[in-house]
């Protein structure tokens, strides 16, 4: 059974974000998926990498491995976050820090050093990332580009070996009407069906 790992990094459990992680999540598990869901903010993930963890080859916080294996071990990576500061919240930078670690998700090829070209480990050959903005998509692409496609697209994904990643970024969510979020959970619909 393939399996789809969904990572919500949302503070508020009646977010957008925990609606579209919903919404794939049924696609999946109607597709036949095994889908393993990890609410940072509901689990109290520690973004913080304590200095026995600086080597970033292993942890002594048992949700940190688990997070770890089930990266490993996913077929498809689901990652649903707000837009903060042309940046993920902090909890999800510091999920990709302690899990996103050598020997889990990239390594080296043997007699190459940290200077080198690190080889992607990752299992998931594609990945989807959804994020809710309340800047008008003009405004953000033209005054602030895109960050977080580079961020999830090249040094992340990219890196880690997963060489399909999909981006997509809704809102304004202020203001939003019920009619355009039905639309915009269409939009996850077609986008996680079009990578299964």
């Amino acid at each position: 059974m393939r399996t789809a790992l969904l990572v919500i990094g949302h503070p508020a459990p009646g977010s957008f974000s925990h609606a579209m992680a919903q919404a794939a999540q049924h696609v999946l598990a109607a597709s036949g998926y095994r889908c393993v869901r990890h609410d940072l903010y509901a689990e109290g993930f520690n973004p913080v990498q304590p200095v026995p963890e600086a080597s970033n080859v292993a942890s002594d916080d048992p949700l940190v491995e688990a997070h770890c294996a089930d990266l490993a071990q996913a077929d498809l990576i689901l990652v649903f976050h707000p837009n903060w500061w042309s940046q993920p919240p902090a909890i999800v930078k510091g999920w990709i820090d302690r899990v996103f670690r050598l020997g889990t998700a990239y390594g080296y090829p043997e007699g190459v050093g940290f200077e080198g070209v690190p080889q992607g480990l990752l299992r998931a050959r594609h990945a989807l990332v959804f994020n809710t903005s309340n800047t008008p998509p003009a405004r953000e692409q033209a005054v602030f580009g895109d960050p977080l496609d580079g961020l999830w697209r090249t040094a992340v994904f990219g890196l880690c070996g997963v060489g399909s990643v999909h981006r997509r970024m809704v809102g304004p969510m202020a203001g939003s009407s019920d009619a355009q979020r039905a639309a915009w959970l269409d939009e996850v619909d077609a986008l996680v069906r079009q990578v299964l």
